[in-house]
């Protein structure tokens, strides 16, 4: 384990060389976010995995021309510019495939990983025979590492890390288009495969430029996992790409600390697992489409609706006690029986029980005598509007989407409780266009009630 001075000089980046290296990583996660994004969203997200690939044997062919010609083979512009041709290559390769064969996406990028990255490995064990200077320090395109990283190189990393970014921001709003509908973007006259051309270079820059930092076959997690964490925390697309950028420089910033700390740990995959675990993160917490939001809104619906379905059993109880001779207030103010409930909807007594409980502390219900149960003021107005909606949505299926009264009560119970105000006035306007249907009727499962002292009748002002 390491000092605690180290430990503080590493997270202070006190020391240049990791200064360096953590601000070039941090810019290129910042970038692989980015573009990562509009990858994620166009459903591409192997093409980061296949256009990675395709660069290693542009990697070993450049370093096998550069010794013939008596050039340092090693020289790290040279190396970029030997992946940069081949993953243009690659890229051309799935466009072309997918564009002129029959095969599909997930096919033509098969092909052009497995191909492509066989020839890098026949390369390298090429390079291993040439003797002297042979291989040695090439691996490091493979996994990632960057301890060797000096200052012009991670000018470079910012500066096309930079023109990515600037790039997408140029085409923010083509992007967007493609990205969601392609079709009509097609439709509308954009020129669909150039922006598709133009998406894949800009993620050949960032796999090119992030080969030294996290080798060939992780610099798919820096353009992934940051969009796919983001997609948790938002719906819409700025933030998301916002997010993205966040998390990406963040993991790998984080990563190249971690690596400064154990040598022997290799950066790229350090930079990838401080991303997983912002995926973990943004997966459990994430406030759009996190696990346990979603558990929380999912609960709190369930029991917004078990509070309604038990207010509308208690009105609905109260109102066939009214048609039974019991009228106005004697009617409202009936004690309901547990057990009356219990046959009412399909409730277990301890479910029913914490129900109750739950209605009792919201002061919604009120127990009367032993076992019986009573609507307060409060919860007598939340049940009339409770029926009500439910009234209006049975209305509405029994006259306009032609569904028995006997299998209304179903469909109505799946959108009752989700009615919005807007959704209610509408559907008021649309079935008062008939006279017949200004009042809402009695529930078709009950014995008719008497119109004066039931649902309030559906009139043209809202209730």
């Amino acid at each position: 384990m390491p000092a605690f001075d180290t430990v503080l000089r590493v997270l202070s980046l006190q020391d240049y060389n990791t200064r360096l290296v953590v601000l070039a990583a941090a810019v290129l996660g910042l970038a692989a976010g980015v573009i990562g994004t509009f990858m994620l969203l166009r459903k591409r997200a192997l093409l980061g995995d296949a256009l990675s690939h395709a660069t290693l044997p542009g990697v070993g062919l450049a370093f096998v021309l550069a010794n013939l010609a008596g050039v340092a083979g090693k020289s790290l512009p040279i190396l970029l510019t030997g992946a940069a041709v081949t993953g243009v290559l690659g890229a051309g390769s799935i466009l072309l495939i997918r564009r002129y064969t029959r095969l599909k996406e997930d096919a033509a990028l098969g092909v052009t990983l497995s191909v492509f990255f066989g020839a890098g490995v026949a390369l390298l064990g090429v390079i291993q025979q040439m003797g002297a200077s042979s291989a040695a320090g090439l691996q490091s395109y493979i996994y990632g590492s960057t301890a060797s990283m000096i200052a012009i190189d991670a000018w470079f990393i910012a500066g096309a890390a930079g023109l990515v970014v600037i790039a997408c921001a140029m085409l923010y709003k083509e992007f967007r288009l493609l990205c969601f509908d392609a079709g009509f973007a097609q439709g509308q006259g954009w020129p669909v495969g150039v922006l598709d051309a133009v998406l894949a270079g800009l993620v050949v820059t960032i796999v090119v430029v992030g080969l030294q930092a996290v080798g060939v076959i992780l610099i798919i997690a820096m353009l992934i996992v940051p969009a796919a964490s983001a997609r948790f925390w938002s719906d819409r697309l700025a933030p998301m790409t916002c997010i993205a950028a966040l998390i990406g420089a963040c993991s790998a910033a984080l990563g190249a600390m971690v690596s400064a700390l154990f040598p022997r740990l290799p950066s790229g995959a350090m930079i990838v697992l401080a991303a997983l675990v912002m995926f973990a993160v943004s997966m459990l917490c994430g406030s759009a489409r996190g696990v346990a939001p979603h558990w929380l809104r999912h609960r709190r619906l369930n029991r917004r609706m078990d509070t309604q379905h038990l207010l509308r059993a208690m009105y609905e109880a109260q109102e066939l006690y009214a048609t039974r001779g019991g009228f106005g207030e004697t009617a409202q103010a009936r004690n309901i029986e547990f057990d009356d409930l219990l046959r009412r909807r399909s409730w277990a007594p301890a479910s029913l029980r914490h129900i109750l409980r739950r209605a009792e502390r919201s002061g919604l219900v009120r127990p009367a005598e032993r076992g019986c149960f009573i609507l307060t003021a409060l919860g007598r107005i939340h049940a009339v509007r409770v029926v009500r909606n439910h009234r209006l949505w049975e209305v509405y299926l029994i006259t306009y989407a032609d569904i028995a009264p006997s299998h209304v009560d179903r469909d109505a119970d799946r959108i009752e409780h989700v009615l919005s105000p807007e959704m209610i006035a509408e559907l008021e306007s649309l079935l008062e266009r008939d006279d017949r249907h200004l009042a809402v009727p009695a529930s078709p499962h009950e014995i008719p009630a008497p119109s004066t002292d039931t649902v309030a009748p559906m009139s043209r002002s809202r209730a």
